[in-house]
């Protein structure tokens, strides 16, 4: 039996601070993927390929969605203990790239949770905004919680 709470089914978290998206975390993360096209790691490449800065890699949006998860899947009320989760899945819906220079905000909604034999699938959405309030990207997440033993 798991004693994650369906009650947060419909429910929003929007406490998370803003992320200023930098080039040095935008390379950082690069580097971690294995992602060497210059557009990641050089200003005159991203511009030369229409940017304003440094281009994000198209999986960089996990940092920004798993950091405002945290204030759900951390609230005690909500009933999961992380080291019983298996990351299922992730879909990344992009609006616009992410750049060096963003200051991006989330809104994290509770889209459903379902429980069959002990376990219990969890899928959240992060919503990712810019400072102007802008839809950047959308992270849509499912995790199985695994129930005790």
């Amino acid at each position: 039996m798991t004693a994650v709470s369906t009650d947060y089914v419909g429910r929003e978290f929007t406490g998370t601070p803003p992320y200023a998206v930098s080039r040095v975390k935008i390379g950082e993360f690069a580097a971690a993927v294995g992602a060497t096209d210059p557009v990641h790691h050089d200003p005159r490449a991203a511009q030369a390929a229409g940017h304003t800065d440094v281009l994000a890699p198209p999986t960089f949006a996990v940092v920004i969605a798993q950091r405002a998860e945290a204030e759900y899947i951390e609230d005690p009320a909500a009933g999961i203990d992380f080291s019983r989760v298996v990351h299922a899945e992730e879909h990344f819906t992009y609006h616009r790239p992410i750049v060096a220079g963003d200051l991006l905000h989330t809104s994290v909604h509770v889209d459903s949770i379902t429980t069959r034999g002990g376990i219990a699938m969890v899928t959240t959405r992060t919503e990712i905004t810019d400072d102007g309030g802008t839809r950047v990207c959308t992270v849509t997440s499912s995790l199985a919680v695994r129930g005790e033993d």
